[in-house]
C-alpha cells in the first residue's frame, strides 16, 4: 500500500536574515484579520505580497476571477521576496505573509482542493517561528524552522496553535502544478504517493462552502463545485 504524502521539506534553504529584512519593510503595514472567522481564535492576520487586483489587503487565497495575480504596492520595496517568487517557475494564484499572534489558534480544518494530486499546492516558508508553535497535519505534529521551504497537503486536516511567547509569521504560497514542479516535488516522492485523502464533511460544512464557491463564479470555483456535488 502507497504511503500518501501529507507534507515535504524541500531541500531549500533561504537566508533568514534577508527574509526577516524584508519583513520588517512591511510590520507597520495595514495587516487584514483573516477572513475564515469561524476557523481560529486569537489573531490572526494577512498582507498580500500578489493578489488579484495588485492590492495588498486582497488577501483570498482562492481568486475571486481567472485573471492572472499581480504584485502588490508592498512587494516592490522587497527585494528577496521577489528573487524567491521569480525562482519558483510556476503560477501563482495566492502569495501571502501569514501571521498568528502569541496564543492564537486555529481549528482544525481542511483545505479542499489544495493537495499537489489536485493541480494546486501551498508552500510554507517560515520567517519568525518558536519552539512552542503546535502544527498539527493529519494527527501529527510537524516542526518547520526559520528558512525551510515546506509543502504542505491542506487537504489533510490541520490546526496550528502558538502557544509561544513570539508570533509566528510564514511566506504562503499558492500555485498550479506544472513540469518544473513535478521535477521538484517528484524528486521527493513518487507520483502515486499524491492521492486525495478520504475527508468527511457535514452537509452543511459542504453547503456553505458551495455557496461560497458559487459566489466567487470563477472556473476554478465551478470546477471545486462540481467536485463537491
Amino acid at each position: 500500500m502507497d504511503i500518501l504524502i501529507r507534507s515535504i521539506k524541500f531541500p531549500i534553504v533561504f537566508d533568514v536574515d534577508k527574509l526577516k529584512s524584508d519583513l520588517s519593510k512591511i510590520m507597520n503595514k495595514k495587516w487584514v484579520a483573516h477572513y475564515n472567522t469561524n476557523d481560529y481564535s486569537g489573531k490572526w492576520t494577512s498582507v498580500a505580497l500578489m493578489s488579484t487586483d495588485g492590492k495588498s489587503d486582497t488577501i483570498f487565497a482562492l481568486p475571486n476571477t481567472d485573471d492572472a495575480i499581480k504584485e502588490t504596492e508592498i512587494l516592490d520595496s522587497c527585494t528577496y521576496f521577489k528573487e524567491i517568487l521569480d525562482d519558483f517557475l510556476f503560477e501563482k494564484t495566492a502569495v501571502r505573509l501569514l501571521q498568528l499572534a502569541v496564543g492564537a489558534e486555529i481549528k482544525p480544518h481542511s483545505d479542499h482542493c489544495l493537495g499537489y494530486e489536485d493541480g494546486s499546492f501551498r508552500l510554507h516558508i517560515p520567517i519568525i517561528t518558536n519552539p512552542d508553535v503546535e502544527f498539527i497535519l493529519d494527527g501529527k505534529r510537524l516542526i518547520m524552522g526559520e528558512g525551510e521551504c515546506w509543502y504542505i497537503d491542506a487537504n489533510f486536516e490541520h490546526s496550528v496553535a502558538n502557544r509561544g511567547d513570539q508570533d509566528r509569521i510564514h511566506l504562503v504560497i499558492d500555485g498550479v502544478r506544472n513540469e518544473w514542479t513535478d521535477a521538484l516535488f517528484y524528486k521527493e516522492a513518487a507520483e502515486n504517493q499524491f492521492k486525495k485523502p478520504q475527508i468527511s464533511m457535514s452537509e452543511e460544512q459542504k453547503q456553505l462552502m458551495i455557496a461560497e464557491l458559487k459566489r466567487m463564479n470563477t472556473s476554478v470555483a465551478n470546477d471545486l463545485i462540481k467536485n463537491l456535488e
